[in-house]
């Protein structure tokens, strides 16, 4: 028996919606931080990354910024740009085998999911309406205060992000469980 033809081996090889649609939301997130990184520098004003230590650790140098002068480009913002693409184009690839109508279809069936039409209604529940607006608080708090701070890649900042946004997507992911 192949792979292909067992249930878990198609399980493995079928793409999901959900996770299709984490690497584009994921893929937006690295390409955008690509972008601010060239363009002002993500790490601290006057600095940029170099994402490849910042990522990968310092290992006793601190090889994670640079001071950033103007429209600067090294080695590490291609390797994350395309890191990115390459997240956006497998997120989409999935998304055109798992969803009729592909990455467009998804798109526009956000406002209908869960997440969203639960911000304003309680008609899901009141946990999924506390769930979405966990979500849109700890994103809001993130885009907030790297903007205020000019500061994106702040480890402080993603501890705080991800209780929120984790808790919300696991309080949607169990009221899904119950249904």
């Amino acid at each position: 028996m192949s792979m292909a033809d067992s249930e878990w081996g198609d399980a493995l090889t079928r793409p999901s919606g959900t996770v299709s649609g984490a690497a584009i939301v994921l893929g937006v997130w690295v390409v955008a931080l690509t972008v601010v990184n060239l363009l002002s520098g993500a790490y601290s004003p006057g600095f940029k990354v170099l994402w490849i230590g910042f990522i990968g650790g310092n290992h006793g140098v601190d090889l994670s910024y640079i001071a950033h002068d103007g429209l600067s480009f090294v080695l590490d913002d291609a390797v994350f740009g395309l890191l990115g693409i390459a997240l956006l184009a497998l997120g989409s690839m999935g998304m055109g085998k798992a969803v009729d109508g592909g990455v467009g279809a998804w798109a526009r069936g956000i406002p209908q999911r869960p997440v969203v039409s639960s911000l304003f209604s309680s008609e899901g529940g009141t946990s999924r309406t506390l769930a979405s607006w966990l979500i849109v608080l700890g994103v809001t708090f993130y885009l907030y205060w790297s903007a205020v701070n000019t500061t994106w890649v702040d480890p402080g900042v993603y501890a705080v992000m991800i209780v929120f946004v984790a808790f919300g997507f696991g309080i949607h992911a169990m009221a899904d469980a119950e249904s």
